[in-house]
């Protein structure tokens, strides 16, 4: 009997398109480590691609917009943003804008714990490496984050 869940595949997955698949499969391997598992090409273009980090698992296409499919830059944006857990966020971060990247917030130490910063792909993708420092337990941050908005 086929399992309807295959066992190789996380929950949930994201399927991203870009306009220049190949070059983002270039950008999130080597930046984010990413590993390429498998990609089917059609009429030149990158139909479907699998990109696995740990027990994660993104998806990827180049933009097919005969058929409505289109990445954020054709669309003017996206209020989506992929989070990663990296060993160096700095190091990640700066990897990211040497290789094309734009900075949105830039690496600092979290109320929650972790060391994060934000940065749009040039596909249009937001991303966010994050590090973990500290520990925090739901108590501490339950007073962090009511110091952070003003009520603590």
């Amino acid at each position: 009997m086929v399992n309807p869940i295959p066992e190789d595949y996380p929950r949930v997955s994201s399927y991203l398109c870009v306009d220049g698949a190949s070059d983002a499969i270039d950008f999130y391997s080597r930046v984010l480590g990413f590993t390429e598992s498998r990609r089917m090409t059609f009429a030149g273009r990158v139909g479907h691609c699998e990109l696995r980090l740990g027990d994660s698992l993104i998806m990827l296409s180049d933009e097919w917009p005969e058929e409505g499919v289109v990445g954020p830059n054709t669309l003017g944006g996206t209020p989506v943003s992929m989070t990663v857990n990296v060993e160096d966020c700095d190091a990640t971060f700066a990897a990211a804008l040497a290789a094309g990247a734009t900075e949105l917030r830039p690496p600092e130490d979290q109320f929650y714990g972790d060391r994060a910063g934000q940065f749009l792909d040039p596909w249009g993708h937001k991303w966010s490496v994050h590090t973990h420092i500290e520990d925090v337990d739901d108590e501490e941050l339950d007073r962090r984050a009511a110091a952070m908005m003003g009520g603590g």
